[in-house]
């Protein structure tokens, strides 16, 4: 059996003062693809919040352990550092910044989290052209 990347435990969460997650228990294994799925209000939006450190997020009860570290101990940062982040189905444009160095910017950061030295400008190029050719971009 391969190792578990998440592994989530009753955890319970509010925001404000309404109780969204109530027992919420998933495990995810290295390799697998697991879809979170279910009607408006079912809680999605609130586990994708609460994973990545939003802070009007409130845990009440439960743990959460993402390879093999307390996620619920972590800052938002470290969270993403170490892969758990949360990207926008739509994102915002930021006038003046153009999503190659945005990305750059990200891949510096973690790399930077990992002890790595930042990519040069044409290194970041070279393997921003190679990811984009492996997804058919």
């Amino acid at each position: 059996m391969s190792e578990i990347l998440l592994e989530i435990k009753n955890l319970h969460a509010t925001v404000g003062e309404k109780e969204i997650l109530k027992g919420v228990d998933l495990v995810i294994r290295r390799g697998e693809v697991h879809a979170v799925m279910g009607p408006n209000g079912a809680g999605k939006s609130t586990l994708s919040a609460v994973l990545t450190g939003r802070p009007d997020y409130v845990v009440t009860e439960g743990s959460v352990r993402y390879a093999g570290k307390d996620l619920l101990a972590m800052s938002p940062e470290e969270r993403s550092w170490a892969g758990m982040f949360l990207s926008f189905q739509y994102p915002i444009e930021i006038p003046g910044v153009s999503i190659t160095n945005f990305m750059k910017s990200a891949v510096n950061a973690r790399r930077k989290a990992a002890g790595l030295p930042e990519l040069k400008p044409a290194e970041f190029l070279k393997l921003l052209k190679e990811k984009m050719a492996f997804v058919g971009m």
